[in-house]
């Protein structure tokens, strides 16, 4: 590979990590999750929630980087019935949450129980056609939009969005995990109560279209 080409592919690396990071970064559904499922039962679990969402965030990186626009298209038409799934799901895990009893000790996952947690976070990710939309412009704005013609270079922003995302999950998972002995069962009871609030209502605004 040539220092030229190098180069371009490092800063397209670099670039589609930022994307990945950034997109995953704000606090949302997935975010609260992952902050309760570390604080209740341990960093593993609260780490292959947020894995759910970087594999997510990948696929539709490579919807963008592989100029897929059927489906792209398909997405954001079908954006009604995606987002009123994903809502009543969001609803249905607000309300258990906000039912659950808080554990004194995280406790211990099985590889069952953490597969669950993945796809928990692949499917709500997937079900907000509008992240497409998000990649999209940022994709258009850092210049790495449609690579389908370059399959290495496209292939370059798939891994960039995943790891991105995926340090972002492990920066969250890990922080909380080091505060988790510090709070008491009377906190984690407000978290989960609050936490269960704040998944409730982000299905009810998606499913009112807000």
């Amino acid at each position: 590979m040539q220092q030229g080409t190098l180069s371009l592919s490092i800063s397209l690396f670099v670039r589609s990590m930022i994307i990945g990071f950034s997109i995953a970064a704000p606090v949302g559904p997935i975010g609260v999750l992952v902050i309760r499922r570390t604080l209740s039962e341990g960093r593993w679990m609260g780490l292959m929630t947020g894995l759910g969402a970087a594999v997510a965030d990948a696929f539709y990186g490579a919807l963008g980087a592989f100029g897929l626009t059927l489906i792209t298209g398909w997405l954001v038409n079908s954006e009604g019935w995606l987002r009123n799934g994903g809502g009543l799901f969001l609803c249905w895990l607000g309300i258990r949450t906000l039912l659950a009893k808080p554990a004194t000790t995280p406790a211990p996952a099985s590889a069952a129980t953490r597969f669950a947690a993945f796809v928990t976070t692949f499917a709500l990710t997937l079900t907000n056609p509008l992240t497409i939309l998000s990649f999209i412009a940022v994709f258009a704005g850092l210049g790495v939009a449609d690579t389908g013609n370059d399959s290495f270079a496209a292939r370059t922003v798939v891994s960039g969005v995943f790891i991105g995302s995926a340090i972002w999950w492990l920066i969250l998972s890990e922080g909380v995990s080091l505060l988790r002995h510090r709070i008491t069962p009377a906190v984690l009871l407000w978290v989960n109560r609050l936490s269960g609030l704040m998944v409730l209502a982000f299905g009810v605004f998606a499913l009112w279209g807000l």
